[in-house]
């Protein structure tokens, strides 16, 4: 694994295990130890998307998984995903999914559009 490719991993395994807390690109790049110009542009080489695309579909994604399997209100699985209304969220999610989220709920069926990146070794 080269080094652009460690870092990856490392911003990754931190999205991953940040995914439910705010987070700004200044403090990913500051856990990997670097300015976070040059970590988006290696992330982008690296992954064919940027940091914040990546982290919105794993948000998204995981919401997703919610309105399929939960009861949970969608008002607070959008707070969950870090929005801060159900308005903003519901207009990302139909972006991504193409259904607004109460409708995605009611057909139940989940499917995911980001999973976890893994860096191959």
């Amino acid at each position: 694994m080269n080094p652009n490719q460690e870092a990856i991993k490392k911003v990754i395994d931190y999205i991953e295990k940040h995914l439910d807390e705010e987070m700004e690109l200044d403090n990913i790049a500051r856990h990997a130890g670097y300015s976070k110009f040059h970590l988006n542009r290696i992330f982008t080489e690296e992954t064919g998307t940027t940091i914040h695309k990546y982290l919105q579909l794993r948000r998204l994604t995981i919401a997703a998984e919610k309105l399929a399997k939960t009861d949970i209100p969608v008002a607070q699985i959008a707070y969950e995903a870090g929005y801060h209304s159900q308005q903003a969220f519901s207009l990302a999610f139909k972006k991504i999914y193409l259904y607004p989220p109460k409708l995605y709920r009611n057909v139940g069926i989940f499917a995911p559009k980001q999973n976890r990146m893994e860096m191959a070794a």
